[in-house]
């Protein structure tokens, strides 16, 4: 639970009313601790995030329990403590964790805290298994692969009889010109 504070600040209602906006432009949150990270290597992270269409935004811990509190999703708090940077992914979340994994394994002191998927929560193990699954994109070049095998053979064997006749009409052919 978010401490809320009894006498309300308009300025803190409306850091909070921003950061429930960005929350609301993703699916799926990913949870690192930062600590320890330059500066460099936060922008060349975001560089890297940004090519998915992903925000990292840094957040104070106590404001993003409420705007998650507010937005319904399940509880996170356990995530939002330290230094917290949220890794907001509209879309193709594992390719977001496989990239905070990567990126991990450079900067070492980058850690990957948990993650809030759809309306699953997972720690930092599941969220590394997570990170290891095909990609979108990958899982519908598989189905079509295999949709489209049976078709193929289909047209190999169609294109193999008349190919098969024409090579026996050649042979007969050359049997009887060669026994003449």
């Amino acid at each position: 639970m978010a401490i809320i504070a009894k006498k309300i600040q308009e300025s803190k209602v409306k850091a909070i009313g921003e950061l429930k906006e960005s929350f609301g432009t993703g699916n799926d949150y990913i949870f690192t601790d930062y600590r320890g990270l330059t500066v460099e290597q936060i922008t060349n992270l975001r560089k890297l995030l940004r090519a998915k269409e992903v925000r990292y935004k840094v957040v104070k811990n106590n404001f993003a329990k409420i705007a998650f509190e507010q937005l319904s999703a399940p509880d996170v708090s356990g995530y939002l403590v330290g230094p917290t940077a949220i890794a907001i992914a509209p879309k193709d979340s594992n390719e977001v964790a496989k990239i905070l994994f990567d990126f991990a394994k450079e900067a070492p002191v980058l850690k990957v805290k948990g993650a809030l998927v759809g309306d699953s929560v997972y720690g930092a193990a599941e969220t590394e298994a997570f990170s290891k699954l095909p990609g979108r994109l990958e899982l519908i070049s598989m189905l079509m692969s295999v949709m489209n095998g049976p078709a193929r053979n289909l047209a190999a064997a169609m294109n193999d009889i008349p190919a098969r006749l024409v090579r026996t009409v050649k042979a007969v052919a050359d049997k009887q010109s060669g026994g003449e």
